[in-house]
């Protein structure tokens, strides 16, 4: 028996030494599976009790017993002293310095595109109007019939519109907002007085000045004796109030089916003369279609595109800055710079 107590006080020994000298939580990983595993020393002297006679084996079980308790309670005592360690130093080397300055992060805007179609809203808000919205995917009828645009029109091809399979579903994606105006004058008596602006669509090449997706504000106005005057001082307002008080608008004749007369309107700005959009009087058949009396109701209306709007106002020379979502394009509008 003395000799196994002696063999157990070494095998402790030797343990206890490589447990205390572990520097780190992988050595003791290291020294456990060595000392304290399955074949450990004291695991194998554990295996050995099986050859001894019944009496021995008693006693050297308390004995094998006994040292497996230290070695175990000195692996535990080491793993704690070690983690309380590796704590500590964490707390130092991950500590975080809170007196430093946030990381700056740039605010969000809106596209100075929807400031301006807002810009806009407000000031026809303040007259008077009232914005109306439709959907963007139209019925073919209300974007073109209606609107007295026929089936020989060379709007309703497949080079301008783009229509949505199947094709006797009669749907397309929307050319202008004046759908809008013909769902207003079908679902509400005169007088009327509405904007609409939103997004349309039509078969064009994304380059410097023209995109298949653009926006547009058109203007309705219809109640008793409304006049060419009207919409020219609309317009005069319109222009001032969004390129400056200085400048000009002229009126050139021009057609469309759903005015009559209709006009091509310009505005002077920077020393030229810039196209800005149509408009003219709501032809009579229009306003038979929708179920007003051309005798006793006449109106006006006007549509411009917001990008080439902004565009002028701005001397934006390329579509693609302001379609392509570069934020440096809206910084440069002071939106999300600060």
């Amino acid at each position: 028996m003395a000799a196994i107590t002696d063999e157990m006080n070494s095998i402790v020994e030797t343990a206890i030494a490589a447990i205390t000298g572990a520097g780190n939580l992988d050595e003791l990983r290291e020294v456990k599976s060595a000392h304290v595993g399955d074949k450990s020393p004291v695991a194998r002297a554990n295996q050995s009790l099986g050859k001894m006679e019944a009496a021995e084996r008693a006693e050297a079980g308390k004995v094998i017993g006994k040292a497996r308790g230290q070695i175990n309670e000195a692996f535990a005592a080491r793993q704690g002293e070690l983690e309380r360690e590796r704590d500590e130093r964490v707390l130092i080397e991950e500590r975080v310095d809170v007196t430093l300055p946030a990381r700056r992060s740039l605010p969000g805007g809106l596209h100075p595109l929807t400031i301006l179609t807002n810009e806009i809203s407000d000031l026809f808000i303040g007259m008077g109007y009232r914005v109306a919205e439709g959907p963007e995917l139209e019925a073919e009828w209300l974007n073109f019939d209606s609107l007295n645009i026929p089936a020989d029109h060379p709007a309703r091809t497949m080079q301008d519109t783009f229509f949505i399979e199947p094709l006797d579903s009669h749907l397309v994606l929307r050319t202008h907002t004046s759908p809008v105006q013909m769902r207003t004058m079908l679902n509400e008596e005169p007088p009327i007085y509405i904007i609409c602006p939103g997004r349309t669509y039509r078969s064009d090449e994304l380059d410097a000045t023209h995109t298949p997706v653009f926006s547009q504000v058109e203007g309705l106005v219809i109640d008793k004796g409304i006049t060419m005057a009207d919409l020219k001082g609309t317009l005069d307002h319109f222009a001032r109030s969004i390129f400056g008080p200085n400048v000009k608008t002229r009126l050139r004749s021009s057609f469309f089916p759903f005015t009559e007369p209709s006009a091509e309107v310009d505005f002077f700005f920077n020393g030229r003369w810039v196209e800005w959009g149509g408009c003219g009087m709501v032809n009579p058949k229009v306003l038979e279609t929708a179920g007003i009396d051309p005798e006793v109701y006449s109106g006006f209306a006007f549509g411009m595109g917001l990008e080439r709007t902004l565009m002028v106002r701005h001397g934006i020379t390329d579509m693609h800055d302001i379609v392509e979502g570069d934020i440096r394009f809206s910084q440069s509008f002071g939106v999300g710079s600060r």
